[in-house]
């Protein structure tokens, strides 16, 4: 069987399983998310937090709750890391500096991930357990929550309220990734992956001195590092480890745990607003996206000209061969359109093509599938553009399932689709800009430029993965890459909130004869060319400075 065919058999496999688990999975998190009842665990857990999870909240205590939430984790998350030092489980690690405690912290709160560290090298058991691994869960539960009171705002009228953040972050945690993550933990161990508490040990002797490892609940931190889209992994080499990543399924299993929530949530949100066809025609719109990508993906890596690639059967350089070409692209483009960030290849090895896909694919917004709960809301704004840009088109005031989109609507939507551009690229031009940041680039010209423009995408669209051909532990790359961390996850949520709050206070709008019909294939082309149009306007010239210029040249 030769290489290419062996990827698309992946790819068959691969859309095969997210099928059979779309309705039922999709179905579950509707219920999970429309229930007024509440398991024992999430009364103990409301009693200690002190909340009531029966009090619907309109926005602004909604978002007062995301933000509060968030807050604490960093400052604890920060702590953890600086106490470190005098913690048990720590492994002999010392105190993590400042920079880097707080770029970890902001990090793995904001769903992030983002490593400017090698992990096996610092951070010992308790932070990893009791600090990233809690956050992975937490952190993804939050962008659930924030993508389901959108979904409310399209579903309710005439009230502003969008439901209860604690009950539906508790839900999410407790109800959605704890058991899917006990589950996925358990077939990673029953396939190689470690899972343990040991300490350091050395295994060889490597140019006169020992190599060492260190053991850890890798397994478990695998699983939800996955299914929430986090990214972040115990060992520098994340999923290219083969603790993390012992054989080709586990590499397909965990590109399937990445996609199963952001594509089944489609479900969800056409159950919940009363259409499955909706539903259907968001899930054609990122399924469309996703599939163009990986396919382009394959092509540039498999089919890159050059006589020593090709004699190879394609680009093998900074590619795992237990996963070969065809794993490894369609890992990248997962992980990239969605916002986790884990990596089993090395995308600055890439093709200049190949490395560009992966920098356009973040510069979409994660949003096919996208992150778990950030690709629904974030593709949804896109849908109230796209039905604006068709209602000026034909003369009509834009409608979108049942609500009007009006100024206010069309305001908070756009100034949601112009933050992570420009925080990206005025992050990027300043670091080029200033004489010490391209210090950090490993290489010179386009190459370089695109790993210094990768590390800013990746953080304003809280993806977490890297080039890898950047110096970012350093006191700059910390301090800013946090800061685009830190505005890329929160002002967004900020308009998602209170364009649910605006939505949810309206009266439903009939559908008539001029009612654009968004359950249909036309919309899905509209919103798939909207998409891409404006992506490319914001990005091209950035791109065409860094991987096109690299690929043209090659």
């Amino acid at each position: 069987m030769g290489p290419v065919t062996a990827a698309v058999l992946q790819l068959v496999a691969l859309i095969g399983a997210l099928a059979l688990c779309y309705i039922p999975f999709g179905n579950y998190m509707a219920k999970v998310y429309s229930s007024d009842k509440h398991w024992r665990v999430e009364k103990w857990i409301y009693k200690g937090i002190g909340a009531n999870p029966d009090t619907e909240m309109r926005w602004p205590a909604y978002l007062r709750g995301v933000l509060a939430f968030s807050l604490v984790g960093v400052l604890f998350l920060y702590l953890l890391q600086r106490l470190q030092g005098i913690l048990p489980g720590s492994l002999g690690f010392s105190s993590v500096n400042p920079a880097q405690s707080f770029n970890t912290a902001v990090s793995f709160v904001t769903n992030t991930n983002w490593q400017s560290y090698y992990g096996e090298q610092t951070m010992g058991h308790i932070v990893q357990t009791a600090g990233l691994a809690v956050q992975n869960f937490v952190s993804a539960a939050v962008g659930i929550a924030v993508a389901v009171a959108l979904v409310r705002g399209f579903a309710r009228s005439r009230t502003g309220e969008i439901g209860n953040f604690w009950s539906d972050l508790v839900r999410g945690t407790v109800r959605i990734l704890v058991p899917v993550s006990v589950v996925a933990a358990i077939v990673l161990v029953a396939c190689g992956a470690i899972q343990n508490f040991s300490g350091i040990h050395a295994v060889g002797q490597f140019m006169g001195g020992s190599q060492q490892w260190n053991g850890g609940a890798v397994a478990s931190q695998e699983a939800i590092k996955e299914i929430g889209t986090n990214g972040g992994g115990y060992f520098n080499a994340n999923s290219a480890h083969p603790f993390e990543n012992p054989t080709p399924f586990t590499n397909l299993f965990e590109i399937f745990l990445i996609l199963l929530i952001p594509f089944a949530l489609t479900r969800t949100f056409g159950v919940m607003v009363g259409s499955v066809k909706q539903g259907y025609a968001i899930l054609a719109t990122m399924g469309t996206i996703w599939l163009g990508f990986t396919a382009l993906m394959m092509w540039t890596e498999f089919a890159h000209h050059g006589p020593a690639l090709q004699l190879a059967g394609g680009a093998y350089e900074g590619k795992e061969v237990r996963f070969g070409v065809g794993g490894s692209s369609i890992f990248a483009v997962a992980t990239t359109l969605t916002s986790t960030g884990a990596v089993d290849s090395f995308h600055s090895s890439f093709t200049g093509l190949g490395g560009g896909i992966t920098i356009l694919s973040m510069q979409l917004g994660e949003i096919a599938p996208g992150g778990t709960g950030s690709g629904l809301y974030g593709i949804l704004i896109m849908a109230i553009i796209a039905v604006f840009i068709a209602g000026l088109m034909v003369g009509r005031t834009p409608e979108y399932l049942g609500k009007k989109i009006g100024a206010r609507e069309i305001k908070l939507s756009a100034i949601y689709i112009l933050i992570t551009p420009a925080l990206a690229l005025v992050f990027t031009a300043a670091s080029m800009a200033l004489p010490t940041p391209p210090h950090s680039m490993l290489n010179p010209g386009a190459h370089g430029f695109s790993e210094v423009l990768y590390a800013f995408t990746s953080a304003a669209n809280n993806n977490g993965s890297a080039f890898a051909g950047l110096n970012a532990n350093t006191d700059w790359f910390n301090t800013m890459t946090g800061l685009a961390m830190l505005f890329g996850r929160f002002l967004p949520m900020v308009f998602v909130l209170a364009l649910a709050g605006s939505l949810a206070e309206q009266k439903p709008v009939p559908a008539t004869a001029g009612t654009l019909r968004t359950e249909k294939p036309l919309f899905t082309g509209l919103l798939v060319g909207a998409i891409l149009i404006i992506t490319g306007l914001t990005y091209f010239p950035a791109l065409a400075l860094g991987p096109l210029a690299e690929g043209l040249a090659s």
